[in-house]
C-alpha cells in the first residue's frame, strides 16, 4: 500500500486529506499546545522562550477545527458530488483560511526563532520544536495539496 495521495480521483483525494491531514492535525495540536505552555511556564524568563506560543496554538486548534469542519461538512461532499454552480464560493473561503493559517505559521516561526533551540534545551523544549516541525511540514503539504491540486479543478485561483 502506498502513502501517496490519490491525485486522479477527487473523492478519494478528499478522503485522503481528511484521514491523513485532518486527523493528524487534531492529534498533533493539543499535545503541542500543552507542551508549549509547559515550556513557557518553566523557561518563560529565558529570552529564547517562545512566550505566547501556547496561546497561539490553542487558538489555532479552534480556527483549524472550524476550517476542517467546513471542508468535511460542506466543501468535500460537494466535490464528491462533482462540484457544481457556486462551489467557487466555499473554495474562496478555504483559500482565505489557508492564507490566515500561513500568517499563524509565520508567527510560530517568529516566536520559536524558526524552531531554533537554545543551547542546552530540555527534552520538553526539544520535543516541542520537533513536533512543531512535523506539524508545520504537514500543514504546508496539506494546504498545497488543496490549493494547488484539488481546488483548481473546481475553481481557479483568483
Amino acid at each position: 500500500m502506498t502513502n501517496d495521495p490519490p491525485l486522479d480521483d477527487n473523492a478519494a483525494l478528499t478522503t485522503y486529506i481528511e484521514t491523513r491531514y485532518h486527523q493528524t492535525h487534531r492529534a498533533q495540536l493539543p499535545d503541542l499546545a500543552a507542551l508549549a505552555l509547559k515550556v513557557e511556564r518553566v523557561h518563560g524568563e529565558s529570552p529564547d522562550a517562545p512566550v505566547g506560543l501556547g496561546a497561539l496554538l490553542q487558538r489555532l486548534i479552534g480556527t483549524l477545527e472550524v476550517h476542517m469542519k467546513k471542508e468535511e461538512l460542506i466543501l468535500f461532499p460537494a466535490i464528491r458530488r462533482g462540484g457544481g454552480p457556486g462551489i467557487e464560493n466555499p473554495i474562496a473561503v478555504m483559500r482565505a483560511d489557508h492564507d490566515d493559517h500561513q500568517t499563524e505559521v509565520v508567527e510560530i516561526r517568529r516566536l520559536t526563532h524558526d524552531l531554533t533551540l537554545p543551547e542546552g534545551a530540555c527534552r520538553s523544549w526539544t520535543a516541542l520544536y520537533d513536533g512543531l516541525g512535523e506539524f508545520l511540514r504537514d500543514l504546508d503539504t496539506h494546504i498545497r495539496l488543496e490549493n494547488d491540486v484539488l481546488f483548481p479543478r473546481f475553481a481557479p485561483a483568483a
